[in-house]
């Protein structure tokens, strides 16, 4: 009897030791789960937007004092920049500016004609074919050519972007709208002297040419253009979806550089490639 209650008693408290184990077990599993589920929290990105910008303007002027470890540093670097950009590359005989002519004039006529003359060996090594001419924007040439010594710093006056040359290969159909383009515009953008495009008294299309042949809609043209308007710039959308595109991964800016280096004076003039007859 005795031995029985004894028996009794410890399988009774084995049973308890089993459940104090398994609710032991599972508030640990319990915790494990708090924990993983804070830890997923915390690693979770947070969406951060800017909301506003502070700021104020600090003028530069004669009344803050240079300093002198500053200047150090930077005055063989700006010197060494200077003397690349102000040496003479060639001479100017006369101003050249684009205000100079009604439909044509003598700084567009001048980057027009060297661009074809630098971008065309080029493209011809790679594909074999010729560019027929070129066509520029009118507001992309930011200052004039004065009379006299023309640097590096003078191209990039004139052409501050970084506008690459493009090729283009355009429909004929594509050629007419650009004509047509041109000839409501009536803006002295920068065309090769290839093109020639006369206008009547009209304001319409009296004589277009390519290499003095009239304009053939069955065949394609290659026009070189910047990759600005290659892209739809002031509204040339007869660019866009072309049949090729050939970048000869030339900057405009940079052909100019190179045309004033195995150039020693430089001749541009107002002439009849684009004109209106009255």
């Amino acid at each position: 009897m005795y031995n029985s209650f004894i028996f009794v008693k410890v399988k009774l408290y084995s049973l308890n030791v089993v459940k104090l184990k398994n609710l032991m077990l599972i508030k640990t599993q319990h915790f494990v789960i708090f924990l993983t589920f804070l830890f997923c929290i915390s690693c979770q990105q947070k969406d951060t937007k800017l909301r506003e910008i502070h700021g104020k303007e600090i003028a530069m002027v004669d009344s803050i004092p240079e300093v002198d470890s500053i200047k150090t540093f930077i005055t063989p670097y700006r010197d060494h920049i200077k003397e690349i950009l102000d040496t003479p590359l060639a001479y100017a005989p006369k101003t050249m500016q684009k205000t100079d002519g009604e439909l044509n004039s003598s700084i567009g006529n001048f980057i027009a004609d060297l661009t074809f003359e630098i971008s065309n060996p080029v493209f011809e090594k790679r594909t074999g074919n010729n560019i027929d001419f070129v066509l520029l924007n009118h507001g992309g040439i930011r200052a004039i050519i004065s009379q006299g010594e023309v640097s590096r710093r003078t191209a990039y006056q004139v052409m501050p972007f970084e506008n690459r040359v493009l090729i283009l290969e355009l429909s004929g159909e594509k050629v007419i709208e650009l004509l047509s383009y041109l000839a409501k515009s009536k803006t002295a953008h920068p065309i090769s002297k290839q093109l020639e495009l006369h206008l009547n008294d009209r304001g319409e299309i009296a004589h277009a040419s390519i290499a003095q042949k009239p304009i053939d809609v069955s065949k394609s043209y290659f026009v070189a253009t910047s990759d600005f308007l290659a892209n739809g710039g002031d509204h040339m959308d007869f660019f866009k979806n072309p049949i090729n595109t050939t970048d000869i991964e030339y900057l405009l800016r940079n052909e100019i550089i190179d045309y004033f280096m195995k150039t020693d004076t430089l001749k541009a003039s107002v002439d009849q490639r684009f004109i209106q007859i009255k």
